[in-house]
């Protein structure tokens, strides 16, 4: 029965990578591949690994290791990519509507008067 569970589970995050592939190559622009390839990888890869998990319950606590460092490093990656390519001006789509880093980034500094 766990080795059933066990490969449901790693179908499941087989799709979900898969389906991070298809995103990555489907998405207008640079930062929706970025965004689709964060989610639904982080996803997959802990759906596979928990699936291993349920096949061999003695790697338990080194597969949660692996899982918590996919959950830190994957949005950290995602981040530092998409703010590298906001900085080297790389395009967005025609769709995009608002960039609100770009609004924060062009705004004036506030100048503060002195109370004394």
């Amino acid at each position: 029965m766990s080795e059933l569970l066990g490969s449901l589970v790693i179908l499941a995050g087989a799709v979900f990578l898969f389906s991070a592939g298809l995103g990555v190559l489907r998405m207008p622009d640079s930062y929706n591949r970025i965004q689709t390839g964060t989610k639904a990888s982080t996803l997959g890869t802990i759906l596979v690994l928990t699936g291993i998990c349920i096949y061999h319950p003695a790697w338990t606590g080194k597969l949660l290791l692996l899982i918590f460092f996919v959950l830190v490093s994957n949005p950290v990656s995602s981040h530092a990519l998409a703010r590298a390519s906001h900085r080297r001006g790389i395009h967005k789509t025609r769709r995009t509507v608002v960039d609100r880093l770009d609004e924060v980034e062009h705004r004036k500094p506030v100048e503060y008067e002195d109370a004394d």
